[in-house]
């Protein structure tokens, strides 16, 4: 029998989340011509309620946040420096586990700084398209998000953050990250990127709450939109058997969204509009089951780094060849609907 005190918090809890959730899906309905969000993307709506969102930038304004960092993170459900590291294991036949602070650290879109060895972890990264055809094998690369259990903090409070790598050193005192770590290295690099000035004919951003996404979105694609996304992570490390393949969007006079999700604190989505992408559903048979993969593929490669990891793998230059890759756990693709 479960105790009352007990069954209190979890009806909090329940309620807390549904709330965060029903908000969400709100502003979705309010700004998307979907009928509700994916349940993964809902699911990383903000737990806080009102009240506790107040609470929390009440201590901002005195200070006072770091000395309740502990249950401002649980709370919010998001990353604290308190949290575990679990090192990767490297087995051939077991999944190695994904820790919440990855060691593995792939940097995206900062190609001067990917190391070969992201290559050698399983499975290739970037590849051909011609490489994918129904009834081959292909080798696998991790799929899962590093840090997918995290969520969007509220807008009004995820905006009071310093969240520029000029005041880096006051954005990790706030969450107590420490210098040298895994997660001092991963805020680094994302407040990089996120600053970092785009490539020609490409608009980006990185969207740290949920609204911030979606109006991204639809400032770029309008409200009558496709989200497409992985099923799972199955097959990741695998090499697979590809089955069916689909083209969903192939149309390059509109270019589509992609966003990334990054290792953070708190969730955070660096999205870019990309013209010259096709994008494909194909079905991965791995060895428990069947995985629905996104496969993104870009045939305007002209502005990219020569020292891009791409072109390390594949033996080609900028705007020599086209470029694909799969999208990761908790990765989007947004594109002008079709209906």
């Amino acid at each position: 029998m479960i105790h009352p005190k007990l069954l209190g918090l979890l009806i909090v809890a329940y309620f807390s989340g549904s709330r965060a959730e029903n908000a969400f899906s709100q502003y979705w309905k309010e700004h998307i011509g979907l009928p509700h969000p994916p349940h993964w993307l809902a699911a990383k709506a903000s737990p806080l309620s009102p009240q506790q969102m107040a609470h929390f930038v009440k201590l901002m304004k005195e200070n006072e946040l770091a000395s309740h960092l502990h249950s401002f993170c649980k709370q919010a459900n998001i990353a604290c420096s308190t949290n575990a590291l679990v090192k990767k294991k490297r087995n051939n036949r077991i999944l190695r586990p994904v820790s919440k602070f990855n060691d593995n650290k792939l940097k995206y879109e900062l190609p001067n700084e990917i190391p070969l060895s992201i290559a050698s972890q399983g499975g290739l990264p970037y590849f051909r398209e011609s490489m994918v055809k129904e009834g081959s094998f292909m080798p696998i690369p991790d799929l899962r998000d590093q840090m997918s259990y995290k969520s969007f903090l509220p807008r009004t409070l995820a905006s009071k953050f310093p969240f520029s790598f000029t005041q880096i050193k006051e954005f990790k005192k706030l969450f107590g990250v420490v210098d040298n770590t895994n997660m001092d290295e991963y805020i680094q690099n994302n407040l990089k990127l996120c600053e970092k000035s785009p490539n020609q004919g490409e608009q980006c951003t990185c969207a740290t709450s949920a609204e911030d996404l979606i109006d991204f979105v639809t400032e770029k694609l309008g409200h009558h939109i496709d989200i497409w996304s992985t099923e799972s992570v199955e097959g990741s490390y695998e090499n697979v058997t590809i089955g069916a393949m689909k083209l969903v969007y192939g149309n390059f006079s509109e270019a589509p969204t992609l966003c990334h999700s990054l290792p953070f604190p708190f969730q955070v989505y660096y999205c870019h509009v990309l013209w010259k992408v096709k994008v494909y559903a194909v079905e991965l048979h791995a060895r428990k089951k069947m995985n629905h993969v996104i496969m993104a593929c870009h045939y305007d490669t002209s502005t990219w780094n020569p020292n891009h990891l791409a072109f390390k793998l594949l033996s080609f230059g900028p705007g020599l060849i086209e470029v694909c890759h799969w999208i990761n756990e908790n990765g989007m693709v947004w594109t002008k609907s079709l209906g």
